[in-house]
């Protein structure tokens, strides 16, 4: 029994990527500690474990959906063949079961954080399920999927706060091009095949070199705003480390696929970006703290 319902437990991890969490948690803890910083609060653990659990949900909910509605396009593309509804390792049934049970825990734990939150919850969740049907009309399906993303700064601020800031939009700001921009590289492995099946994606629309322009400039873009908002918000030296890192990274990715070579996409995909993550929040949560102890 145990080792069917740990079997099972994995499937669904698998499902949703659970490890891509990476990518968008941190920037969660960075508007969390952002808006503890401009409040003069103190740590809530509660309030952080009920943010937390918004972001495992609504990315739940997100993902497996993503899964559910893409079931018959997957089944067809050799790259998504093995994934969990096609190969048969998951029912569509129950993926789409999984899918309100998470929007409805979503929305629940949002009712237990502020009012703002819980009356924002229904549209957050409109916007990051809307994404896994954006690719069947629009080329900008990528901007979706980033904007989705960047609701976990603005969302965590809110959590806090109650109400809206430049600083945590700034950053949602960044989210928004910084995924993107990395989605349109991820994109890259699909491009003959959404061609044949009349997808979206600005690969097709533009082709691999000028969809790799593409996300050049959404990364550049998103490095100047990260450096704005340092210097918006008066952060010290941790905070431009994290700052270069993240910047460093974020470019580095590009010298690791190009149009004729795109055998290092999962690499600029998963492991540069999360390392990119994670390290930029450590670094700005870490000048955070030290300005609350000041």
């Amino acid at each position: 029994m145990y080792k069917k319902t740990s079997k099972k437990v994995k499937n669904y991890l698998s499902l949703v990527k659970f490890s891509h969490t990476i990518f968008a948690m941190p920037f969660a803890f960075i508007g969390y500690f952002l808006a503890l910083y401009q409040t003069d609060s103190i740590i809530d653990w509660k309030l952080l474990l009920l943010v937390v659990l918004c972001m495992v949900f609504a990315r739940n909910a997100a993902m497996a959906f993503n899964r559910f509605i893409d079931r018959e396009i997957d089944i067809k593309n050799p790259r998504t063949a093995i994934r969990e509804i096609p190969a048969g390792i998951l029912k569509a049934k129950s993926v789409f079961i999984f899918v309100i049970i998470n929007s409805i825990l979503f929305i629940a734990t949002t009712y237990f954080i502020n009012k703002l939150t819980f009356h924002l919850s229904p549209v957050a969740l409109i916007i990051i399920l809307g994404y896994s049907i954006t690719k069947k009309f629009t080329a900008l399906c990528h901007l979706i999927l980033g904007l989705g993303l960047s609701l976990a700064p603005i969302g965590a601020y809110l959590a806090v706060t109650g109400e809206f800031a430049l600083l945590p939009v700034l950053y949602s700001l960044v989210v928004l091009l910084w995924v993107s921009g990395f989605d349109i590289i991820y994109a890259l492995q699909d491009l003959d095949f959404d061609k044949e099946e009349e997808l979206k994606s600005l690969p097709v629309f533009f082709g691999r070199k000028g969809a790799l322009q593409a996300s050049s400039l959404l990364h550049l873009v998103s490095a100047i705003l990260t450096i704005y908002a340092g210097y918006y918000a008066e952060f010290g030296l941790f905070y431009w480390i994290g700052c270069l890192f993240f910047i460093g990274l974020l470019f580095y990715q590009h010298t690791l696929v190009k149009p004729d070579n795109l055998s290092k996409v999962n690499v600029a995909f998963f492991t540069t970006n999360g390392i990119a993550s994670v390290i930029f929040a450590v670094f700005t949560i870490t000048e955070l703290i030290l300005k609350i102890w000041h």
